[in-house]
């Protein structure tokens, strides 16, 4: 069986306020929306991916999901239920997950559950049972309401592609809240599995600092350590942090050389487990001759966020006589926090001598070695 996810991404988030699309808010330093996504992509069963946004929202959705495997953006319409159309219009295969953006953590149990079902119903829905008390209100208390046997809907919600498509052909009323409103409607079998609370939809302000508590109670702290060295060997400038720094001799090295940036690429990778600079871009490789180092960098950052790693502090000390680091310290800064998307006061460069022994004392090249502090853990 082939599945689509169908993200449903489309909302203004006036409620919320800020003047920001919900979806495009940051919990745990990424948008909502890439939670979202990340999590579909991220399941074996799920083919494609893709997303219906609001008018307008091109470049929002772009930033948001850069450098994941989108496969395309629908724009959508008025109403949920509009959006949803112009998305089953575009999408294939046998079935489809409708997810609203606005849930961004789906456990991938969760979908496990909800395909399973699909070979012998024409949906499936997760839900949850309603512990509280339920009662008719207006300004007042009225009137309790029996809640036996009720449950409370999530999404995503799998369902054939085709029998949905012919459910909302058939749907005339109002805007339905949910597509097992409008499959039920059309006589479609919908299976009941169990959801989770990870599922509960952002439509508070409360509800984002809830979920950013949620978030940080399930990331673990990682600490990952690097060290480079280069020769120094003909003509400067030296490459320091990304920085041109002006110097007599310039440093021997397969890309540019520039120690500080390999030293941070190996502690963010060392951090999350994933490898070494080596690994990624191995210097027998011709491609990286020359290469700037900032193409290390941004690889290094997107690896750690398709793992949903959230970056806290990167540390690095430059050890060389020479050049003096200080002017260019600020500059080094901003230019790894801009390619790491931090904030400058998250990126510490320091620099030291060793008082005229070993090969730095001697002037023979300069050495870094850096320190990255992430957090991750969620699904994966």
């Amino acid at each position: 069986m082939t599945v689509t996810a169908l993200i449903v991404a489309a909302g203004k988030g006036e409620r919320l306020g800020g003047g920001i699309p919900k979806q495009y808010r940051e919990i745990g330093g990424k948008p909502v929306l890439r939670w979202a996504v990340e999590a579909m992509l991220g399941h074996s069963a799920v083919r494609e991916t893709v997303v219906v946004i609001g008018q307008g929202q091109q470049d929002s959705a772009a930033a948001a999901l850069h450098g994941l495997d989108v496969g395309q953006f629908i724009e959508g319409g008025a109403e949920r239920a509009d959006s949803v159309r112009a998305g089953l219009d575009a999408v294939s295969g046998d079935a489809v997950l409708v997810h609203d953006a606005a849930r961004p953590f789906c456990p991938p149990e969760v979908i496990d559950r909800l395909i399973a079902p699909l070979e012998f119903f024409e949906g499936a829905a997760p839900v949850l049972p309603v512990g509280d008390t339920l009662a008719r209100a207006s300004d007042r208390l009225g009137e309790a309401v029996d809640r036996s046997g009720m449950v409370r809907v999530q999404t995503p919600q799998a369902f054939r592609l085709d029998a949905l498509r012919r459910a909302y052909a058939e749907w005339k009323s109002e805007a339905p809240t949910d597509e097992t409103t409008v499959a039920r409607a059309a006589g479609l079998s919908v299976a009941a599995v169990a959801g989770d609370p990870a599922l509960e939809k952002l439509t508070t302000a409360e509800d984002f600092r809830r979920a950013e508590e949620w978030l940080a109670g399930r990331l673990t702290p990682r600490t990952g350590m690097g060290f480079d060295v280069h020769a120094f060997s003909g003509e400067g400038p030296i490459m320091l942090g990304g920085i041109a720094v002006p110097h007599s001799r310039g440093l021997a090295g397969h890309s540019d050389a520039d120690v500080v940036l390999h030293a941070i690429v190996d502690a963010l990778l060392g951090a999350a487990g994933l490898g070494d600079i080596g690994e990624h871009f191995p210097p027998s490789d011709p491609q990286w001759k020359g290469a700037s180092s900032d193409l290390f960098l941004r690889h290094a950052v997107e690896l750690l966020r398709t793992k949903g790693a959230i970056i806290d502090h990167v540390d690095c000390t430059i050890i060389a006589e020479e050049p003096k680091v200080g002017p260019h310290r600020l500059a080094m800064r901003q230019h790894i926090a801009e390619i790491a998307g931090l904030r400058p006061d998250q990126v510490s460069i320091k620099a030291t001598t060793t008082e005229g022994l070993g090969f730095t004392g001697r002037r023979e090249g300069i050495a870094a070695q850096a320190v990255a502090s992430i957090r991750m853990g969620l699904f994966g």
